[in-house]
Parts: C-alpha cells; structure tokens; sequence
C-alpha cells in the first residue's frame, strides 16, 4: 500500500510537529515516522497496542520508506537530501546509499523496483542488487515528488506526472522499462496518486482535490469517479485503496476522510427498489443522453460511503484502509504525533466510529522540541530545490574517506562502496524469515 506523504513540517505550534513525515508500508502493517531526531518503525496489526519495532538516529528525517515486513529501510535526512541511505535496520548495518543530482524529493518500493524521484528526474534500481536500471530524464517539473509505485511487483507500474499545468499521467512499466500509457485525468495538475494492490487500478486527485477518479490499468479507461465535495478546492494529502479494491480513502487538509465504494450500479438493483428517488435517478440517467459531457458527467459521481470526522484542521495527515484482527479499519497518522483507527461499517459505511488514539511520541520528547523552538528563532530551512538542469553541471560532493564514489553510466547517480554480496544471486528475493533479503557484506575502507 503506497501512500503520498508530505516532506514539509506542517504550520503551527511545535507540539503540532511531533513529526517531519510519516508513510505506511505496502501491506499496512507497519508505519514508518519521521522526525527531528531520527526515525520509527511502529506494527499496526493490533488495535490496542502499537508496538515500535525499531528507532533509528538520524537528524531531520523527511523520508523513511520500510519494504513490507522485512529489515529493508530507506531514508532520507534533510542533512543530506541528495543522498539514499538504505539499511538493514535489524542488522544495524548500511546497505549501500546513492547521491544524486539534485534532492530526493520521494522514494517508492516494491519486491522488484525502487524508485527515487527527483523534481525533474526518476531514477529505478533493480531492488536485489541496488543497481541503477534507467533514468527518466527531463520529466515534467514535479516539485512534491509526486509518484506511485505498484505493490504488485510482477508490473511494477509506476505512475507520475506526465505534465506541469494539466492532470496528465504517465504509466510506466518499471519491470521492462517502457511508458505503457498516457491518462489525461484531470485538467489542473494532479496532487495525488496510488494504484491498488493487483496494480489493475490507479486512481487519482488534482490540486483542486474535489474530484477523484479511478483508472484501469494498463488501458487507461475511467472506471469511476467520485466528488469529494464543491464548495471548497481541498489539498488531497493521501489516496488508499483497501486491499480488496473495494473502497478508496482520502484524506486532505480539511477534518474530513473520505472513503468511497467501488460498485457498479446494476439497472436490476434500480427495478428491485420502485421509490421515488430510484425515478428521479432513472430520468436523469435518460436525460444525459442528450445533455454536454460534462453536465453528463457530474450526473454519474458518487459521493463518500464513509467518512471521518477527525479533531484537527489543516495538519498533514495520511490514511490507510486495514484489515486488523479481521476487521475493516481506517488508519489515519496525522501530524499532530497521534495514530487514529477507527472501524468502518462495509455494508451501510456512515460516520466511522473512533475505536483507538496511540500517541506516537512521548510527551516528554514534544516538550524538548518545544523548548527547542523557543531558543532557535532561526529555524534553518530545507535546502532550496534547483533544476535539474541547474545541478548537473555542478562539481560533485568530494566523497567521505570511508565511501568510494563512482558515477554510474545512466543519469549520473553515485553509488557508495557497500554492495550487496548477493548482488550476483540467482535466486529469488526472500523478505519474512531470519535469511530476509537483503543480506549485508563487509564494509571496507
């Protein structure tokens, strides 16, 4: 399960900033957090307990993407945002990390792919070895790092955009390295994107956030469409389909989650209920035929089957559907340091019920961060992005004494000394037992 994370500290006062970014794993199972000291990795598959598995130190955290259940953990520090750390977190021990042109603005993974997308660029590794597979160079300016990858690793379909100014999307098969389709989705720039498990759907969001969309894949053909609401243009922070593809969740900057049914609507099921509503409904469909496509169009969305109504206005936040001890549930990890789970009704949906609130953070860590925020009148700002075009030509980082550089032949990645010793392994990658991929050689200076 992808979900799209903010790598910006949400406005506010500093016991709202408990966190730098935070992301669910691609079966949410786990959340990954973080924050100004380092990062945590949490189990979500209780609804009482919340148990953190593993803390890294590292200051400023603004990327921390965890492979399923396995030891493989990605990170990116605002200390360094050019550079790719990956780790074996259980091993205590660095895989290898890469540096790149200009920052990481977001990272993706599968069990084949790993995906870096800079403003202007992306970048795929082969997963089992790190190696640099292709560069997509020159694509659209992409300034939040806007991508999804397919947990589905037999397509490994990755989506971004595929224009600046309109909601255009390019599919791109990440396993043969060739663009499978262009989706014209939405005509103001898109803000959100994710494909469901099989990797058969994707669904997606603009910047103006009231309309979400659901595509197949790879054709293309629109599926559905859902309004989000009309009075107000919302920022959409997070797209997640339930495992089954049967519902679709988004959150926003507003207090409300919304989930949405993926059903079609059979003439049977209209024939079966004679009420006035189900008429109404018949007329309207008859009189589309004849009206523009747009007006057509509006006639045939479907508003939320659930929602959420949480406590906060206008922090990030990010939403995950779960099944959790056999029940539907709808995660939400919000800035303010706090995991909501509520439980979702499948059948009638309505107001979903608040069933448990873990605090994320001891209170004693906000206080620090608060005092901290007291004495530095001057926080230093995220390093500010450059063009692609504008970094390429600059003189590289000069290498630390312990890492050997080395530019690669596509895209102009560097990749540091430690490898993989299984980098010329034939078998397959093994991830939820004690010999989990990745296994982790020796380090030389």
């Amino acid at each position: 399960m992808e979900s799209q994370e903010s790598q910006d500290v949400p406005d506010g006062p500093a016991v709202h900033r408990a966190f730098i970014c935070a992301s669910f794993n691609q079966d949410t199972t786990s959340l990954s957090v973080g924050t100004k000291t380092g990062y945590r990795l949490f189990s979500v598959t209780a609804v009482d307990k919340l148990d953190c598995i593993h803390e890294g130190e590292c200051p400023d955290v603004y990327i921390v993407e965890r492979l399923f259940s396995s030891s493989l953990v990605v990170v990116v520090s605002l200390s360094m945002p050019r550079r790719m750390n990956v780790y074996h977190f259980k091993k205590g021990t660095e895989i290898c990390n890469y540096s790149y042109s200009n920052n990481i603005l977001s990272v993706r993974l599968n069990r084949q792919r790993l995906v870096v997308c800079l403003e202007e660029s992306i970048y795929i590794h082969n997963i089992k070895d790190m190696k640099l597979l292709k560069t997509l160079l020159n694509t659209p300016t992409n300034p939040t790092g806007l991508c999804a990858l397919s947990v589905n690793h037999s397509n490994s379909y990755l989506a971004y955009p595929g224009s600046a100014t309109i909601g255009e999307i390019t599919v791109y098969d990440a396993n043969n390295l060739s663009t499978l389709t262009l989706i014209q989705a939405h005509d103001s720039p898109l803000a959100a994107l994710t494909f469901n498990a099989s990797g058969s759907k994707l669904a997606s969001a603009s910047e103006k956030g009231t309309v979400i969309r659901v595509f197949s894949v790879p054709e293309g053909q629109r599926l559905f469409e859902f309004r989000r609401g009309m009075k107000r243009y919302v920022s959409i922070s997070s797209l997640s389909f339930s495992a089954d593809a049967q519902f679709l969740c988004a959150s926003s900057n507003t207090e409300t989650v919304h989930i949405f049914k993926l059903e079609q609507h059979s003439p049977s099921q209209d024939e079966e209920s004679p009420t006035w509503s189900a008429y109404v409904g018949k007329m309207f469909t008859a009189a589309s035929t004849y009206l523009p496509a747009q007006v057509s169009d509006m006639m045939h969305q479907d508003r939320a089957f659930a929602t959420v109504r949480l406590n906060m206005f206008g922090l990030k936040n990010i939403c995950a559907l779960a099944t959790i001890q056999k029940l539907p549930r709808l995660l939400v990890a919000s800035s303010d340091g706090f995991l909501y789970i509520y439980n979702v009704d499948p059948q009638d949906g309505g107001e979903c019920v608040l069933v448990q609130k873990h605090r994320l953070f001891d209170s004693s860590e906000e206080q620090v961060e608060e005092k901290e925020e007291e004495n530095q009148e001057d926080v230093s700002p995220q390093p500010a992005s450059q063009s692609y075009a504008a970094t390429v030509a600059l003189p590289s980082t000069p290498p630390s004494s312990t890492t050997l550089m080395g530019y690669s032949e596509d895209g102009g990645a560097q990749k540091g000394e430690v490898i993989p010793e299984h980098e010329f392994a034939e078998g397959p990658v093994c991830l939820d037992d004690e010999n989990e991929f990745p296994p982790v050689g020796n380090q030389s200076n």
